[in-house]
């Protein structure tokens, strides 16, 4: 089904491509405007016409769609042929550009790091960087750990607060615990505070630290269930992958970069309903400041870059201490496996979620979502099946409602493009205007 959706894609492609842009943008807007209806009750509605849409749900792009929207919420959308716009609405031509749903980042992390520094978890900073993610297009965030009290209030109150900052979701303090016993109070501890998710780390770091006991992360996930909580676990080996699930874990966090995935993993994955996210930005970062990375020079990474964080990364000295570090090197090599796992995943049917691990020092929040875009097209993912596991994926595998697709009901949370991402999967890039709940970004 994947093959057939994205030859209809491939062939809507062409014939846009070979339309006359100028007559064609006048008559689907006047289209629009011809069909208004009478202006319905309650509050007013807003209309975007002439765009071209993907709603996320991995349905076909419509060609100059109408999307209406009314309290923050999408009213109708489709066809602009076949949408009647309500008198008196307020109409955003938007002909030539095309829309997609605001961004989800099923792992991040928000708060923590100020320049390339953890460590300074703080309200401001929470909601600065909820504000840069949303600026780069990023409406949605999971913090996958480091957060506190403030976020939890930040997020209780954010569909009541004003639309300038990504929507908040969090796993509260990573559990750390060393025993079964201690375990379970850090669980009821975040599930106290009032986190959406609990969050354990299962790894050696590459043999450098001590891995967390299976009697242990078994209690973390027993308990978790007990109060209603999902786990994620973040994972490095395949074994370990595979024992969590055993276990019950909920979310995978990270790419399996040891070894190839198998058919046990796989059949592991489903029988939980659990998702898989890649993060493949992570490795990169590991190693990309040992030179000057291409990105830099890139408007779009400039247009909220934090320039003295991009200065101390050019540092000489801090370059060669990249180069020379092996850690570095075993991630680098790691990353290649990662795509090819990806790409088995992916095409067996295990649901895939965008994420990044975005916020420790030297993950750029907001532009490195747009890069692991890339980054899961270049591992064999088509555009569509990026952006659809970037939005309606994403919502699903950290069970959100109300976000991920333009669909009737759902808020309208959107990205104004100004070219075409089936094209290629760098124009979600081309971002001309953020809307979250109907509001423009400012």
């Amino acid at each position: 089904m994947r093959r057939t959706r994205r030859i209809e894609q491939i062939a809507e492609a062409r014939q846009w491509t070979v339309r006359t842009a100028s007559v064609t943008r006048t008559l689907s807007v006047l289209s629009v405007l011809s069909a208004c209806s009478s202006p319905p009750a309650g509050p007013p509605v807003t209309a975007f016409v002439g765009a071209r849409l993907i709603d996320g749900s991995g349905n076909p792009a419509v060609d100059s769609a109408a999307l209406l929207v009314q309290e923050g919420r999408v009213l109708t959308v489709g066809p602009g042929k076949d949408v009647k716009v309500p008198r008196g609405a307020t109409v955003v031509d938007l002909s030539g550009k095309t829309i997609i749903p605001g961004l989800i980042n099923a792992h991040g992390h928000v708060g923590d790091t100020r320049g390339l520094e953890a460590g300074h978890y703080a309200r401001d900073n929470v909601l600065a960087q909820l504000g840069l993610y949303a600026r780069y297009g990023i409406t949605t965030v999971m913090s996958l750990g480091d957060d506190g009290e403030p976020s939890v209030e930040i997020r209780n109150a954010q569909d009541s607060a004003p639309p300038d900052r990504a929507r908040l979701y969090l796993a509260g303090k990573v559990v750390t615990a060393t025993t079964p016993e201690a375990a379970r109070k850090e669980v009821d501890d975040n599930v106290a505070m009032g986190v959406d998710i609990i969050k354990i780390r299962v790894d050696d770091n590459l043999r450098t630290t001590k891995k967390m006991a299976p009697a242990v992360y078994r209690a973390v996930i027993d308990e978790a269930h007990q109060k209603g909580k999902r786990v994620a676990v973040h994972i490095y080996y395949l074994a370990d992958a595979k024992d969590v699930l055993r276990a019950g874990a909920d979310f995978i966090a990270h790419s399996v970069r040891d070894r190839e995935v198998d058919d046990e993993f796989i059949a592991l994955l489903k029988q939980r309903h659990a998702c898989y996210v890649p993060t493949l930005m992570r490795e990169v970062s590991t190693y990309v400041y040992g030179s000057r990375p291409a990105f830099f020079d890139d408007p779009f990474f400039q247009r909220y870059a934090d320039t003295a964080v991009v200065r101390a990364l050019m540092d000489p000295r801090r370059q060669a201490q990249v180069r020379r570090d092996r850690a570095a090197q075993t991630y680098r090599r790691g990353l290649a496996r990662a795509k090819r796992n990806l790409k088995r995943l992916f095409d067996m049917g295990v649901m895939i979620a965008m994420g990044t691990d975005t916020g420790p020092p030297g993950r750029f929040q907001g532009y490195f979502e747009h890069l692991e875009l890339e980054q899961m097209v270049d591992a064999g993912m088509s555009p569509m099946d990026a952006i659809v596991a970037a939005t309606r994926d994403a919502a699903d595998c950290l069970r959100l409602t109300g976000v991920g697709t333009l669909e009737a009901g759902q808020r309208a949370d959107f990205l104004v493009l100004g070219a075409d991402p089936l094209e290629t999967i760098r124009n979600t890039r081309s971002v001309e205007s953020v809307w979250i709940a109907g509001t423009r970004l400012r």
